[in-house]
Parts: C-alpha cells; structure tokens; sequence
C-alpha cells in the first residue's frame, strides 16, 4: 500500500474536522434535508457567529454543501450516506462502551485509571 493511499493519510483530515463537538452538532442537526443558518442556529443554540465559523470549515473540507435559495444559504449533507456513517460509529461506540463498562466491572478493573493509563499498561 502506497502512502497517499493509507487510511490514516486519507482520514485523519476529516476526523480532525469531525473531532469538534459542535460541527458534529451541526451536521446531525442537518439530517437528510437542506437548512438556513437560522434553523441550526435554533437546533444546535449555538450563537450565529459559531455556525457560520463552523459550517466554514465544514464546507470547505467537502462535509457540508451550501445551495442559494433567493437570499438565503441552505447547507445540506452532500450525501446522506455521511449521516448514516455517523449514526453507525455512534452505535458502535456506545455499544463498545457499554461491553467495556461489563467488562470492567466483570474483571474488577479499576475504573478510574484513565484509558491512556490502561493503553500504556496493556501494550506493555
């Protein structure tokens, strides 16, 4: 596998983006259809100026597209499929986190070392 083909190297630009609470507020509050500003600002009660930053950034790395409706700017989901990636790896953390909590409390595991300090210990 070449470099620029390697997973972390195509990825880790969009987790970095997506690693911001509010912008997956944002493109949650989106779902499947098309918004004003004014409909995620209500959804998300994030301030103006924060949305507009976010969609930003959002738009520019190809997570959000923006449509001119008259004056308005609706942002829309350039592909519902993304919705349903991230409904995918939020059911899977939670379903992850909650065999790991079993675990723990299955193994005696002391819950509050914290998961760098289990990463460290565990791969030695």
């Amino acid at each position: 596998m070449d470099f620029e083909s390697c997973p972390a190297v195509l990825l880790s630009p969009v987790f970095k983006v997506l690693a911001e609470p509010n912008r997956l507020r944002i493109l949650c509050a989106l779902g499947t259809e098309c918004r004003p500003v004014t409909d995620i600002i209500h959804a998300t009660a994030l301030p103006q100026t924060n949305v507009s930053f976010h969609l930003r950034i959002l738009r520019e790395a190809g997570l959000v597209r923006a449509e001119r409706r008259g004056v308005f700017i609706y942002y829309c989901l350039p592909d519902p499929e993304l919705l349903a990636i991230l409904q995918s790896l939020q059911a899977w953390v939670l379903a992850h986190a909650a065999s790991t909590s079993t675990e723990e409390r299955e193994s005696g595991i002391d819950e509050s070392v914290s998961l760098t300090d289990r990463r460290t210990t565990s791969c030695g």
